[in-house]
């Protein structure tokens, strides 16, 4: 699972992405969908990083 969890913001952005070309609004008024979707991505990371290190987890531990 983290290792494909950095796909979650490109394909956020990608889908907002085809959300504003399909209702025909420009990228600069949607710009701030995109920031959105990078603080929300960061934030899921963060809590992660956070819950890895209170459970001292090690990624090569099965």
């Amino acid at each position: 699972m983290f290792r494909v969890l950095f796909l979650l913001p490109i394909v956020l952005c990608f889908l907002w992405f085809m959300f504003l070309r399909h209702y025909g609004v420009p990228v600069k008024q949607g710009k701030k969908g995109f920031i959105y979707i990078l603080a929300f991505s960061a934030f899921v990371l963060g809590f992660f990083v956070l819950i890895m290190q209170l459970t001292e987890y090690s990624p090569t531990e099965f």
